[in-house]
């Protein structure tokens, strides 16, 4: 009993050591975050807004354009992969050659996140299934979250509820860690070795975008489970401001530096 006391009492205290690390997210890096959309319209949202008010220069790509990855990050603080309408599961060139990609940022132990279908590309990357729901149901609006013991070693305090905008989802990948949760689709957010991280949900979401989402992709909001179109906006009003806590914290986690270095 007095070993299994000793043990715990040593994985909290690693956890609070980590938690007592203050990061920030700046511009003394000054290579840019290399951000890959897959609309000609999309842009990278509150994520791209956060890291130019630190300072953070973008690299834009699209490779769905035509436009090309780069072979090694070194020229990159990081790089995040975005959402959009196709499936980890197509096999149209750009897709392949972006799950393909996806070992250089691994490879090189860099900065890496993947959101919504970069997330889905990241674990099917690495071995796991991306499929549906069981019964069809689509998460459409905000749905409940909650981190793990894990998933607040990286940051303390998650949202309750987040923004969704999906109908697959991922299996957790061999070796990954499991850092949020939610009912229909139980892997939210996981991280994979030092430095790639993945959220199926959508906190770069700007009110802009909610238009534009629901507008241009009302048929969504007809599927099993998702939510009306008010029920969004409603959502967004109650539910926004922890999310942007959350991603201010998240994203100096991921890209920034402790403020003691």
């Amino acid at each position: 009993m007095a070993y299994q006391d000793h043990a715990k009492t040593a994985d909290q205290s690693a956890a609070e050591t980590a938690l007592s690390h203050r990061y920030v997210l700046d511009g003394r890096d000054t290579r840019p975050v290399l951000i890959v959309l897959h609309q000609e319209t999309s842009t990278p949202g509150r994520v791209g807004q956060v890291l130019e008010r630190h300072g953070v220069a973008l690299d834009i790509r699209r490779p769905v354009m035509g436009e090309s990855l780069p072979e090694t990050l070194d020229d990159h603080r990081g790089a995040i992969v975005f959402g959009g309408p196709p499936s980890a599961n197509d096999t149209d060139d750009y897709i392949r050659r972006e799950l393909d990609w996806m070992a250089v940022p691994l490879r090189e132990e860099r900065p890496f996140l993947g959101i919504c279908l970069g997330a889905q590309m990241l674990a099917k990357h690495l071995g796991a299934d991306v499929s549906s729901h069981h019964e069809g149901l689509a998460e459409i609006g905000y749905y409940p979250l909650r981190s793990t013991p894990e998933g607040r070693q990286v940051v303390r305090h998650w949202p309750e509820m987040i923004y969704q905008w999906h109908r697959e989802g991922f299996d957790l990948p061999h070796g990954a860690k499991l850092l949020a949760e939610g009912e229909w689709y139980p892997n939210q957010a996981f991280r994979y070795g030092p430095a790639a991280y993945a959220v199926q949900f959508h906190a770069e979401l700007t009110l802009a975008m909610m238009h534009r989402w629901t507008t241009k992709g009302h048929e969504r909001m007809t599927l099993p489970g998702a939510q009306a179109r008010r029920q969004h906006f409603h959502g967004r009003a109650i539910y926004d401001p922890p999310v942007l806590r959350w991603l201010e914290a998240f994203l100096a986690r991921t890209f920034g530096h402790r403020a003691d270095e």
